[in-house]
């Protein structure tokens, strides 16, 4: 697939009108969504990832456009599991319910530049050493483990992580008790200062930056074209503040969604592993040459994904039915 550079300009400018778009209609005044205005916009994201992926399609071909939206289902569903650690952060910074919006939107935006970050290294690293895969694959499968270990997610020694964050700033800056508005820096007593909104987005760009690199990692497994990794990171990301507040309380009885994470990121690095493999160039490896192993391919990958992640959803539920929803007149703490 080869994209043109000015294909590549139109396209970074698209995405970037689309963020600056969305935050002068939604989160620049203050406010909290409600779950009409989720639902409208999560849509209006959904068909615009699906107009973007039809256009992929008819002008680089169907195979294209299956890997773009495989990555979007991919990105999509880690996306999710990092709203967890989005509430996490809000809780543990006490940010009110009506600045979030605007938190979230700078957060995802943050993460994304990092992520186009990890795609430049990851595509040169790739171009230069095709024995990358290999390590690719290995640190996919080692990050599945983790997660299905985890099987839920821990939040105690993430919060203590957040509450060390905050006095360490506090060394070196002068950090205020309470939210001045939707300000990042505010001036007490005639001196500048920090506020807990700024504390905030440092702690959500730099968690979303570090989830990334697995995210990035991910789509490698079905796809090793720049253009369409970074598409589907952008089109993912897209709507996750809305997706926020649309799950609410719901994220909570999401209790199998870890464990369906770990086998889709388990089942990715096998496959860069097969990929590193029919592509061997490592001497110590069938004396270099390359090995005869089965090809997944990306109508069968993207089949497997849903179908992990379309089992964990309604495991999850069915295995919390029982619980009350909390996701109607509930903030997510």
């Amino acid at each position: 697939m080869t994209v043109s550079v000015g294909v590549w300009v139109i396209t970074c400018v698209a995405i970037a009108a689309v963020f600056a778009f969305d935050f002068v209609n939604n989160a620049r005044s203050p406010h909290e969504p409600t779950f009409r205005e989720s639902v409208r916009w999560s849509l209006f994201y959904v068909v615009l990832a699906v107009l973007f992926g039809l256009l992929v399609w008819w002008h680089w071909g169907a195979e294209s456009g299956i890997e773009f939206f495989a990555g979007v289902i991919t990105e999509k569903a880690l996306s999710v599991d990092n709203l967890f650690v989005f509430t996490l952060i809000m809780g543990a910074f006490a940010v009110p319910r009506k600045y979030q919006a605007k938190l979230l939107l700078i957060g995802i935006v943050l993460a994304l530049v990092m992520r186009l970050l990890f795609i430049i290294a990851g595509t040169a690293v790739v171009g230069a050493f095709s024995w990358s895969f290999y390590l690719f694959g290995l640190v996919l499968i080692l990050t599945a483990v983790k997660l299905a270990r985890q099987k839920t997610h821990d939040t105690s020694s993430d919060g203590k992580s957040y509450t060390r964050l905050t006095a360490f700033v506090r060394r070196f800056v002068p950090v205020t008790d309470d939210y001045h508005g939707d300000r990042f820096l505010t001036t007490v007593d005639g001196r500048r200062a920090v506020t807990p909104m700024a504390l905030a987005l440092a702690a959500l760009g730099l968690t979303a930056g570090l989830f990334g690199l697995d995210s990035v990692l991910a789509i490698y497994g079905l796809t090793d074209d720049a253009y369409i990794v970074f598409t589907a990171n952008a089109f993912a990301m897209m709507g996750l503040r809305e997706l926020y507040f649309l799950l609410g309380g719901l994220l909570e009885r999401l209790v199998y969604l870890t464990l369906g994470l770990g086998i889709v990121l388990g089942f990715l690095g096998v496959d860069l592993i097969l990929h590193a493999l029919r592509k061997n160039s490592v001497p110590f490896i069938n004396n270099g040459a390359p090995v005869d192993v089965p090809e997944i391919s990306t109508a069968v990958a993207i089949s497997v994904i849903i179908t992990v992640l379309a089992v964990t959803v309604v495991a999850s539920l069915l295995r919390t039915r029982g619980v009350k929803d909390s996701a109607q007149g509930r903030e997510p703490a």
